[in-house]
């Protein structure tokens, strides 16, 4: 099995993006959005590590 990188020129890796997007039903899409509006608020709240 060969591993599939996320790595590509832009334009590419958007119209993967939106091909990924289109295949998932509502359901899906809705807990992908959740997910990221999660991670996000994880990250903004986020105490700052000190060096």
């Amino acid at each position: 099995m060969k591993a599939k990188l996320n790595h590509d020129h832009p334009s590419k890796m958007q119209a993967r993006y939106i091909e990924e997007i289109k295949k998932m039903s509502p359901q899906q899409r809705f807990e992908k959005l959740m997910a990221i509006i999660e991670i996000s608020y994880l990250l903004k709240t986020a105490k700052k590590v000190s060096k």
